[in-house]
C-alpha cells in the first residue's frame, strides 16, 4: 500500500501505467471481451468494475490532449438493441478528472478488436455491462 494510490491499482497495473509513453493505449475490457487472446500484456483485475478502475487510473494517468478524442468505446453493432448507460458514467468520470467533456470516439467492433491487439496492455475486469470496453490514450504530464 502507498499513500495516494488506490488499492484498486495493483503493483502490476501501476508498473504498466508507468511504462506507457505518450500515445500508447490501454484497454479496460469488460468480462465478455477476449482479453487473453488479444493482449500483448494482460493485467487481471477480475472482480472490479470499470468505472471504479477508470476513476482510480485517471488520478494517475494523463489523457492525450493532442488528439480530438483521447478515449474510444466499442460501437453498438447495428441491429443490437443494447443500451450503453455506462458510457455516461465514463463521460462523467473523465470530465471530472480531466475537464474533457466529449472524450469518445466510437469504433466499429472488429476495428476495436484490432486496435486492442495493438494496445500497450489490456486490463481484464469483471465488468458485466454490455459495450463497456474502453480504450484510453496516454498523454503527457506538463511540468
Amino acid at each position: 500500500m502507498l499513500y495516494g494510490i488506490s488499492p484498486l491499482i495493483s503493483p502490476e497495473l501501476l508498473k504498466v501505467l508507468m511504462e506507457m509513453g505518450h500515445g500508447d493505449e490501454i484497454v479496460l475490457a469488460d468480462g465478455n471481451f477476449p482479453a487473453a487472446s488479444h493482449a500483448a500484456r494482460l493485467v487481471r483485475c477480475d472482480g472490479h468494475k470499470i468505472p471504479e478502475l477508470l476513476d482510480a487510473i485517471l488520478k494517475l494517468f494523463p489523457l492525450d490532449t493532442y488528439v480530438e478524442r483521447p478515449a474510444a468505446v466499442m460501437q453498438v453493432v447495428p441491429g443490437d438493441t443494447a443500451q450503453t448507460p455506462i458510457w455516461e458514467e465514463y463521460r462523467a468520470i473523465i470530465q471530472q478528472r480531466t475537464g474533457i467533456a466529449e472524450p469518445f470516439e466510437e469504433v466499429e467492433r472488429f476495428a476495436f478488436y484490432e486496435r486492442a491487439k495493438k494496445a500497450y496492455a489490456i486490463i481484464a475486469t469483471g465488468e458485466s455491462a454490455l459495450y463497456a470496453n474502453l480504450i484510453l490514450k496516454k498523454g503527457v504530464i506538463k511540468a
